[in-house]
C-alpha cells in the first residue's frame, strides 16, 4: 500500500492509502466533500541514511531559498588542482 496526499483548499492535506498505481487525480474531502487534487511529494525516505535525508532537505530548501555566492570558486579549489590526472582534460 502506498500513501497518497491530496490537498483540500479548506481543510488542508489529507492522506489516502491505496495500492500502488491506483491513485486518482482527485479525492473527495471527508469533511466538506469537495474534490481535493493530488499533491505530488517525495517518497517517504525515513528509513534512509541521515546523509541522504540531509541532502534531500538541502535540495528542497534551495527551491525557495537558493544560496547566493559573491564570486566564482577559486582556481585552487578546482578538481584538477586536487588530482593531477584531471589537469590533462580539456577545459570549457
Amino acid at each position: 500500500m502506498a500513501v497518497y496526499q491530496y490537498h483540500c483548499a479548506e481543510h488542508g492535506v489529507l492522506e489516502v492509502a491505496r495500492p500502488i498505481g491506483t491513485a486518482a487525480a482527485s479525492e473527495l474531502c471527508p469533511d466538506c466533500a469537495t474534490p481535493a487534487p493530488r499533491v505530488f511529494t517525495a517518497p517517504r525516505l525515513a528509513l534512509g541514511s541521515a546523509r541522504n535525508r540531509a541532502l534531500i532537505d538541502r535540495a528542497e530548501r534551495s527551491a525557495d531559498q537558493p544560496a547566493v555566492v559573491s564570486a566564482p570558486p577559486s582556481r585552487r579549489s578546482a578538481p584538477q588542482a586536487l588530482n593531477p590526472a584531471l589537469a590533462r582534460l580539456p577545459r570549457l
